[in-house]
């Protein structure tokens, strides 16, 4: 009969397995829809709204167009992000990107839309299925170039002409005519 400690370190690295088992660090899922929650400032309401990638939505006088919405599998620390542009729709019917780049529903705050009248910021992501892995380039050794000897001949410091006897460089002499 096995005793307790055999059975308890086969059932530790039977977790030790099942760890390594689970998608990597840098692994992401791509979902096809994009949350995201809009402010009018001058009604005060908040409306939550559902974008599908590489479509157009218009929320007040913005058009959002999210181009890709990522999520981490659950098993990792969660981490939402999309990448969208936000352009600004103006009373003459002309169209001004406003925003494009980067936002993460951890931090609305630092990475959303702040208008006059609307914000706007990402939520969440969904139905996303597709695990997306990130390849792993192996880390070449970097090589030292050799050193080449100096052709140039060193050349004398220069002394200040406001006072002489303080030289330039940093071994300066200290005192009057040294």
């Amino acid at each position: 009969m096995p005793s307790l400690r055999t059975i308890s370190i086969a059932a530790l690295a039977g977790l030790g397995l099942l760890a390594f088992a689970g998608p990597a660090a840098a692994d992401r899922i791509r979902n096809p829809t994009a949350v995201f929650a809009g402010l009018d400032k001058i009604t005060g309401r908040i409306i939550s709204f559902e974008v599908a990638v590489d479509e157009t939505v218009q929320f007040g006088a913005l058009q959002l167009t999210p181009r890709v919405c990522w999520t981490r599998p659950p098993t990792e620390a969660p981490q939402t992000t999309s990448f969208t542009e936000v352009d600004e729709v103006t009373f003459s019917n002309e169209y001004r990107r406003i925003f494009t780049g980067w936002m993460y529903a951890a931090s609305p705050g630092l990475h959303g839309v702040e208008h006059a009248i609307y914000d706007v910021w990402l939520t969440d992501c969904k139905g996303g299925t597709e695990l997306v892995v990130d390849p792993k380039e192996p880390e070449a050794p970097v090589a030292e170039e050799p050193r080449r000897p100096r052709t140039t001949p060193m050349l004398p410091r220069r002394r200040s002409r406001r006072f002489p006897w303080r030289a330039t460089s940093s071994r300066a002499s200290s005192g009057p005519g040294r």
